[in-house]
């Protein structure tokens, strides 16, 4: 099971950009690596990245093999109104996890 920081402002101005980041706590082993018994680790990646704001879609992300473990992602998005915030994160094994924050415009 991973966790994950979700980081944007707590307050802002109707209109303003913002940055949402968002740190995973995951091993993204990319199965190439070989253990010290020996054979291959196994693959264990993050596939998708699905946020959104108020339940509107703001960002999707794909991500492969080359991504570092603990993955750092930030995207901007423009402010409308007071809402949440939710990011999703589904790995190759299945297992999907959330954070979420509350976004106060005004």
């Amino acid at each position: 099971m991973t966790q994950a920081l979700l980081s944007l402002p707590s307050r802002v101005r109707p209109g303003e950009i913002v940055e949402v980041r968002a740190l995973i706590a995951h091993p993204m082993e990319t199965g190439l690596r070989t253990a010290d018994a020996g054979g291959r680790v196994p693959r264990h990646i993050i596939e998708q990245f699905h946020c959104t704001y108020n339940g509107v879609d703001v960002c999707r992300i794909e991500l492969f093999i080359a991504i570092t473990a603990n993955p750092y992602l930030a995207f901007h998005l423009r402010a409308g109104d007071s809402g949440l915030v939710e990011c999703t994160w589904t790995d190759d094994r299945g297992a999907r996890q959330r954070a979420s924050a509350r976004l106060t415009v005004g």
